[in-house]
């Protein structure tokens, strides 16, 4: 049998990958990467010259079992996304579980993963929260705004930047104008920015200023 490795990338600042990433990296018989491409600047940078395979959202489904029966042969992969912990928000969970049923070994380094630091660092409660992720684009997005605005716990979403407006002005219709926001931004790179107030506050700023990057929006819970 061989080996399934989930490997965290950085979010932004290539400093903040680990050096037992690296290493497992460079010795994983082969790297499935979300998008080859933004993956192969990552493993340039680090001198890292395993082969590279596609594995993303539209192809997963009808690689699991040529991937299970590589690994069932003695492979040892690693799987990495374009950004961050892999299965959260991203492909994964699929490889993952038929690696389980199949008493596949799998590891999971810890590493980067985006909501951690836009969560401790919104000032909002993290002793309890909720991930959300991405809300359903139309259909059951309604239905999941009206359940959530009753959650107590602080709940923490990801949105992209043509929808983050959207998203923001639902807050305010199904959560309250006061309910407390923290959005945070292009976390660890350049442009990196936290903005915190209420939902009507954070609407009426990304009005204004333009909404660029990808976005971690940190609600707190109904009291």
């Amino acid at each position: 049998m061989g080996k399934l490795f989930l490997v965290p990338t950085p979010i932004g600042n290539l400093e903040d990958i680990t050096l037992r990433a690296i290493k497992v990296l460079k010795e994983v018989d082969l790297i499935l990467a979300e998008d080859t491409r933004t993956s192969g600047k990552l493993l340039k940078h680090f001198e890292i010259v395993t082969p590279l395979q596609s594995h993303h959202m539209h192809n997963e489904h009808q690689q699991v079992n040529l991937l299970i029966q590589k690994l069932k042969g003695g492979a040892v992969l690693a799987l990495i996304s374009d950004a961050g912990t892999p299965a959260i928000s991203d492909p994964g969970f699929l490889l993952t579980r038929a690696c389980v049923e199949n008493d596949i070994e799998v590891e999971c380094l810890p590493g980067a993963t985006a909501f951690v630091p836009a969560l401790v660092n919104s000032g909002l409660p993290n002793d309890r929260f909720v991930f959300e992720g991405f809300l359903p684009v139309k259909k059951g997005r309604q239905t999941r705004l009206k359940f959530l605005a009753e959650e107590t716990r602080t709940m923490v979403f990801y949105e992209s930047p043509h929808k983050i407006l959207k998203t923001l002005a639902h807050f305010v219709e199904y959560f309250g104008k006061d309910r407390p926001v923290c959005l945070s931004r292009e976390l660890t790179k350049i442009y990196e920015e936290t903005v915190r107030g209420t939902a009507e506050e954070l609407l009426a700023h990304f009005t204004k200023n333009a909404p660029k990057g990808e976005f971690v929006i940190v609600v707190g819970g109904k009291k």
